[in-house]
This record gives C-alpha cells, structure tokens and sequence, in this order.
C-alpha cells in the first residue's frame, strides 16, 4: 500500500549529510535547496559501485566497458520517464550552464542580422547569457519579457508586442530560483510556436518540486541539473529529436554523429550518471504505480504536497514579521517552496553569518545569479536577498529553529 503521510523520517535516513553533527554536536539544517540539494544514499550507492566494480570507457569488447554503455542507456531511459521525453533526446554534460552555451553555440547558423531573441527578467542568468551570447554573435535583436514588481510574475500583457514574426527564439525559466514563482510557460511557448520560433524551458529549479512533463510543455529544449534533484554535479538537456537531428555542434571528427551522442563532447562523468539513476530510483520509490514513470509523477506530487505544508508555514510567519520584506507572489500564484527576503537594517551577509554561526543553519544570501532581478529591486547595497528553499528532507522542526533565530537577530538589532 501506498504512503498516505510524507515518511519524513524514512526520507531523511536516506540522507547521510543530515546525520552529521558539528563541532558542537549540532545537526545542520539545508535551507539552500535551490543551490544544490544534498546526496540521496541510493545516489551515493550507485555512484560507489561504479567506481569500485570497474569502471571503463565506452564501445568496448570487455564487461566494464560494455557495463559503461548500459550504464548510459539506462541513465538516459530514467530522465525519459522523469520528463516524460525520449531517452534518445536526453544528453548529459558539465552543468546546465555549459550545456545551455554549448546549444547556444549550435543555434547560430538559424540566425541572422534583425531576428529576435526573447528572455526574461525574472530568470537565472544561466537561461539569459547564452542567448544574449547568441544575439551578439548573429546580430539578433534581444527582448525581455518584464517582470511585473508588484506581485514578482511574468507581466504577458504586452507579450503579442514582445514576441512577433522576427521572433527565433524564446527562453523561460519554468520557477524562479529567486521568488518561487512558477511561470506560465506553455502560453509563452505556445505564442512562440505560432511564429516557429525555437522554445527553450530552463526547468532546473522546477525539477526538484513538481513533476515536469516535456511532451505536454511542447518546447523544443529544456535543461535542468541532477545535483538540484538528490543526485551530483550534473547537467541534463532534453532536446526534440527533429531538432536534434538538425544541430551543428562543434565534436571531435570520429565522435558519434547520431543524438544524442553528438552533444556528449569527450568522456562524460560516468559516475555521476550512475549517481543520476540512484537520484531517479529515490523519487520512485516515494511513488506508487505499476510502472516507474507512474511512480515517478506521483512520487513528484507527494514531494509537492508535503513542501507545500513547509512553505504555508514559513510564508505565514514572514509576512508576520515587520522588519522582513518578502519578495513572494500572492497566494493564487502557484510557487516553489522557496523564499527571498531581506531585514530592515541588517546586511544579509551579517543574517546568513549569524544563522551559521548561532544555530547551523545553511541560508544562502545575495543575488543568486538572478542579476536582473537584482538590478530592478536594487538589492545589492546591502547584500542581496536572504534566500531559504526547503527540500523534502527539511521538517516543520527546522522551521521553529529559523523562527527562533530570526527572533533572537531582531532582538540583538535592536538594542
């Protein structure tokens, strides 16, 4: 039978960074989910038995080697029933960042002098520069969708003016690493479509929260990171295979020419796909179904559900607190379980230090690489944001903890 309540405590055993203590026999408390989500043990287990029962490279006549070639297969089939893609449209590299400026390198023969590009101001700049990188490179126009300041979405009021027949290309990041806010993608991609213009999903920060599903959003390319999902440093692209086909990219004369091996430039971080597949069994497992991306969609939704328990937690005790302000989108806009804000008075580098310090809790502070964010909401004087983002393994307790200890700063402020 099926978990009918989140099984907080079998979860958080099967993370072994949460069972150590500090100096001062203190656990820490991961509240930087959004920069990188700690190490599930299947994970770690996968990863592990790479390494020591042999490891190889690929195409060869041997059991490691041809173990390697499975490896990949396997890796490869697991992010097709996580994304609902096809393995064959599923390459692996660096991070998403390098990846996203290796197929902005490929997209330069679609372009010419006066095409259009269009970004957000909302997104992580991992989902802006390549693009901005393209448009210089092509002479391409760029066009940013805004943000709106008032309830920090999307503004699409103005978006037949934004995206229109010069159009070629269009970015959207499916959450902000920042605010949370999970933006509308499928309307933006669908106006896209309607001018054949190459739609890009950076789906990083979405992955780890809800289920994603690329047949359904209908975008050509979409990106995301193994290390923001219980695995390692990894990065994943998911490519329509048609257009796959089609892209150039720069390789190795004998390296393959057929997808997705081509994007896949020189020996990958076999482990780490190994790790990605440990990563992928720890997200079934919390599912139910009779097949694994069954189990994996209604594993997505339960982790779903039990953040958003933490995240009405949080966000009811914040906007409480006079002296935070919350950069979060109102109640009917859907969100990721992730929070910027900042003290009046208090340098968030200073917050962040004394958290650490007094309480061991792991809360990130600046600008996040959402650098336009930062320039519309001039935030940078005095730090940045203060950022908290939960992960399934974080717990109501945690909360009460970071309740206590931003009391305890406002009260030392204020003497």
């Amino acid at each position: 039978m099926p978990e009918t309540t989140f099984p907080i405590e079998k979860v958080r055993n099967l993370f072994p960074a949460l069972q150590i203590k500090d100096q001062e026999q203190v656990f820490p408390i991961y509240f930087d989910g959004p920069g990188g989500t700690q190490m599930a043990q299947p994970c770690l287990d996968r990863m592990t038995e790479y390494i020591t029962t042999g490891m190889a490279n690929l195409h060869g006549t041997f059991p490691t080697s041809q173990r390697t070639d499975a490896l990949l297969l396997e890796a490869k089939t697991a992010v097709g029933d996580l994304l609902n893609c096809k393995a064959e449209e599923v390459a692996f590299g660096q991070n998403m960042t390098s990846l996203a400026f290796q197929v902005s390198n490929s997209l330069r023969s679609f372009l010419k002098e006066g095409d259009e590009i269009v970004v957000t101001q909302l997104d992580h700049r991992a989902n802006v520069d390549p693009w901005l990188y393209l448009a210089k490179e092509t002479g391409a126009v760029v066009k940013f969708i805004p943000v709106n300041k008032d309830d920090f979405t999307l503004d699409l009021t103005k978006l037949e003016e934004i995206i229109t027949k010069r159009t070629k290309l269009v970015a959207v990041g499916l959450s902000s690493n920042l605010t949370g806010t999970v933006s509308n993608a499928k309307i933006i991609f669908q106006k896209a479509r309607e001018v054949d213009a190459f739609t890009i999903a950076d789906a990083v920060h979405a992955v780890p929260h809800f289920p994603v599903d690329f047949e359904s959003l209908d975008c050509d390319i979409l990106f995301c990171s193994a290390y923001k999902f219980f695995g390692p440093h990894l990065g994943i692209a998911v490519i329509k295979a048609d257009l796959f086909n089609k892209l150039p990219v720069a390789k190795l004369k004998p390296a393959p020419n057929e997808i997705p091996y081509k994007l896949e430039t020189g020996t990958q971080n076999h482990e780490a796909i190994a790790g990605l597949c440990g990563a992928i069994e720890f997200i079934a497992k919390l599912g139910s179904g009779g097949h694994r991306k069954q189990r994996l969609r209604t594993g997505m939704e339960f982790i779903k559900a039990y953040e958003e328990e933490l995240m009405k937690d949080l966000e009811g005790f914040l906007k409480n607190i006079p002296e935070v302000t919350l950069y979060r989108a109102p109640d009917k806009i859907e969100k990721t379980p992730t929070f910027a804000f900042r003290i009046k008075n208090i340098h968030s580098r200073k917050a962040t230090e004394f958290f650490a310090e007094k309480y061991n809790l792991c809360i990130g502070d600046g600008h996040f690489y959402a650098a336009t964010m930062a320039e519309i909401f001039p935030v940078m004087a005095t730090g940045g944001w203060i950022r908290i983002g939960f992960a399934p393994y974080n717990t109501r307790e945690e909360i009460e903890i970071f309740k206590k200890a931003l009391k305890d700063l406002l009260f030392m402020n204020s003497k």
